[in-house]
């Protein structure tokens, strides 16, 4: 499965990216919502994007939103990976279509919690 990380620090991609990685996705990744938008036309099926809020040109509210007015990426899971934390910003993502929300700093459960119980990740044997 793909994954596309989106976030417009380096830094971060490459946080994401490896815990994603390490969960068993191909990894694309992108400055800001608009590069995430041609890459996702590019790069073929994306099953995940971890999107990232604040960023130029195109925030991750506005990817959200340009993602779910798209009939082929209907079912493209999206989650906000963002430091985003008031209650008021978590609802605008999830309203707009994002099915999680992660807030940063994060640890590397966190994300694969999230992603097992969205069904992308096998559930673990207890």
């Amino acid at each position: 499965m793909k994954a596309l990380v989106i976030d417009d620090s380096r830094t971060m991609r490459r946080i994401v990216a490896g815990v994603v990685r390490d969960l068993g996705f191909e990894i694309v990744e992108a400055a800001d919502g608009a590069e995430a938008l041609a890459r996702m036309e590019d790069s073929g099926p994306v099953a995940l994007c971890c999107v990232d809020w604040n960023m130029p040109v195109m925030n991750g509210l506005e990817f959200v939103q340009a993602v779910r007015a798209r009939r082929e990426w209907r079912e493209t899971t999206l989650m906000m990976v963002t430091t985003e934390s008031e209650h008021g910003q978590i609802v605008k993502a999830l309203a707009a279509g994002a099915h999680e929300y992660v807030i940063k700093p994060f640890s590397p459960d966190a994300i694969r919690d999230k992603l097992e119980w969205l069904g992308l990740l096998p559930q673990e044997v207890s």
